[in-house]
């Protein structure tokens, strides 16, 4: 089983995990998700800060972040291999994990803090 940790406050996270959700139920996929805000995160050995950050998977007793978490969800997902496959190629691989760490995770993150201070 391969738990996913996503965070249920972002609305795109939300969304992109409602379809990985569906798939994997579909398709009978060994993927489990977990919203970090109900999660106890002291078994994941991360803050609620770094869950938000970025995903998050537990797989083999092994947690991998970032594109490494997605790699595992479209590993997992048969409509989802052939991506896997495409951006785990060598040179792709190193490009597609910079996108996300320097582009996606942080826009993200700071669109969450931005919401949560609005909650405040």
């Amino acid at each position: 089983m391969t738990e996913i940790l996503y965070n249920g406050r972002c609305p795109i996270c939300s969304a992109e995990i409602a379809h990985y959700r569906a798939r994997a139920a579909a398709s009978g996929a060994d993927l489990s998700f977990t919203d970090l805000n109900t999660a106890p995160l002291d078994d994941w050995g991360i803050s609620a800060d770094q869950a938000t950050r970025r995903l998050h998977a537990r797989h083999k007793g092994q947690i991998l972040s970032g594109f490494q978490a997605f790699l595992l969800i479209w590993q997992a997902l048969p409509r989802w291999r052939w991506l896997a496959k495409l951006v785990a190629l060598p040179g792709l691989r190193h490009a597609v994990g910079l996108v996300y760490d320097k582009l996606a995770a942080p826009l993200l993150y700071r669109l969450h803090l931005r919401r949560e201070a609005k909650r405040a």
